[in-house]
């Protein structure tokens, strides 16, 4: 039985043309976090391991998903399939993609709120300097 403050964490690492991916994905009590990074050229254990020990904090994970968490089989045979079956599958898992492209959007909308802040900025500046200019003409310098 897990305690209550205990996280598991997974990393999946797959070639997503053409570059290699690393997608993490942490369950934390029924809720999943999903984080994606490209590592570029395919990394070796020894790179891979050295990534996790560097940046792994620094990681900008999604926002939590609720999701189910299943019991596990204590078989070891069984444990050993599943793994195999894991190293067979391509891509990343439905919920994963889900949690990223909930990121994606957040970000999307942090982007155009920073965006929209900018370009009213600037059009307020512009229209200060225009009243400016306005009533410097009419002092008649």
């Amino acid at each position: 039985m897990k305690e209550k403050n205990e996280i598991e964490s997974k990393l999946m690492i797959y070639y997503d043309e053409p570059f290699w991916v690393g997608v993490f994905e942490e369950l934390d009590g029924g809720k999943l976090s999903v984080c994606r990074t490209v590592f570029g050229a395919e990394p070796t254990d020894a790179a891979v391991y050295d990534f996790i020990l560097r940046h792994y904090y620094h990681l900008r994970f999604s926002a939590p998903v609720k999701t189910e968490v299943r019991q596990k089989a204590d078989n070891p045979k069984r444990r050993q399939r599943n793994a195999r079956k894991q190293l067979e599958k391509a891509g990343i898992g439905t919920k994963s993609q889900q949690a990223l492209q909930k990121q994606y959007e957040e970000n999307k909308m942090e982007r155009k709120q920073k965006s929209r802040e900018q370009k009213e900025a600037e059009k307020q500046r512009q229209f200060e300097l225009k009243q400016k200019k306005r009533k410097e003409k009419r002092r008649g310098h």
